[in-house]
């Protein structure tokens, strides 16, 4: 379109993929390459979805009181001092339009969420990438990478895709050590999974430059509604809330979302049966020699000896009518990262695993 450009950024945006959910001629597909929990979603949550359905015509309240009230008693935080998204990347998002913008650089790390320099490039701002050390983020070098134009240090904790997760004294350490401009970004998208972590409400309550984000999608079962919200101090929360729609969620998700995070015996047994099972699989997964770090998240990263040996398990696993995430695009290209299922379907990729490595130590 001759005179319409796009702003600066926006055409280095890589389109995010989403993890698959089909395969052709199979209707018994085993899904394990979104993280979704395998449970669903609290049946309270159903019901508060299925009633919220009589007030379609009705315009959803603007301050999502009810939800961060419900937010703050569960997690012992003050509801003025959260903020409520589409999903937690829209929290992420304000954060980028906020604090960064043309000439600003933003840190991200080697096998970091795909969402980060995205969201960098959207607004102008340069994405930086710093290694990790053995797929596990490296505060030193992020701590090495930062300038007088460094605005935002994303990282997700634990860490998506490896599973791995920095030690609170090593977040403590690397919130110490950036510049109070800098913002930093603790991303708990599977923050419950992980056992004895707060999610960062601890690095909030220390330092004016955390903002700590968390998602209804994972470990409560909403995927489908997109709901998401973000804990910092006050006057960050201000500033992200001018950016805000302010109809951005609707009655019916902020329905679900109260009930979900209510039923705390959900969200336990959830956490307990992942814990449970994901242990299990990583042990099968070593037994039978498949790299796989000790995960803290709702999926295992198992690495195997090759690219191609890993491409070779997945169509495997395909033709069994499982779907895992291949994980190239992350700069792994040996791995699979592969949902923490029910027993039967932990069962049964594992199965087909230890089949497919018995057929290469013979054709070995």
């Amino acid at each position: 379109m001759a005179g319409i450009a796009a702003q600066p950024g926006i055409m280095e945006i890589a389109l995010y993929v989403s993890g698959e959910s089909k395969l052709a001629g199979r209707s018994d597909v085993l899904k394990l390459s979104a993280n979704e929990n395998p449970y669903g979603c609290s049946p309270n949550a159903t019901a508060a979805f299925t009633a919220a359905a009589t007030d379609l015509h009705r315009y959803p309240a603007t301050d999502h009181a009810g939800l961060r009230r419900a937010i703050g008693e569960v997690h012992g935080l003050d509801p003025d001092r959260i903020i409520c998204g589409v999903g937690s990347d829209e929290v992420l998002q304000f954060v980028a339009q906020a604090f960064a913008g043309a000439g600003d650089e933003v840190i991200t790390t080697q096998h970091g969420f795909a969402m980060y320099p995205i969201l960098a490039h959207a607004v102008g701002a340069t994405p930086v990438t710093v290694a990790e050390r053995d797929r596990r983020i490296d505060v030193d070098a992020i701590l090495a990478a930062v300038t007088e134009r460094t605005r935002i240090v994303f990282l997700a904790n634990p860490a998506n895709p490896t599973g791995t997760m920095l030690s609170a004294d090593e977040l403590h350490r690397l919130a110490a050590g950036l510049p109070e401009s800098c913002l930093m970004v603790q991303d708990g998208a599977y923050a419950e999974f992980a056992e004895g972590f707060d999610g960062g409400i601890s690095l909030v309550e220390a330092f004016p430059n955390v903002i700590m984000t968390r998602t209804f999608s994972k470990i409560h079962g909403l995927g489908g509604l997109r709901i998401g919200w973000g804990y910092a101090r006050r006057e960050v929360i201000d500033v992200l809330n001018r950016l805000r729609q302010p109809f951005n969620l609707s009655n019916a998700q902020m329905a679900a979302a109260e009930a979900a995070i209510r039923d705390t015996d959900f969200t336990a047994r959830c956490a307990s049966e992942n814990a449970r099972l994901r242990r299990w699989m990583r042990e099968q997964l070593v037994q039978m020699g498949v790299g796989c770090d000790e995960s803290h998240a709702n999926f295992l990263l198992a690495r195997f000896a090759s690219p191609d040996q890993a491409k070779a398990c997945d169509a495997a696993l395909r033709e069994a009518g499982i779907i895992v995430r291949p994980v190239a695009s992350y700069g792994l290209p040996e791995a699979l990262r592969i949902t923490v299922g029910d027993e039967d379907g932990c069962r049964r990729v594992i199965g087909i695993i230890s089949d497919f490595m018995a057929d290469q130590r013979g054709a070995a």
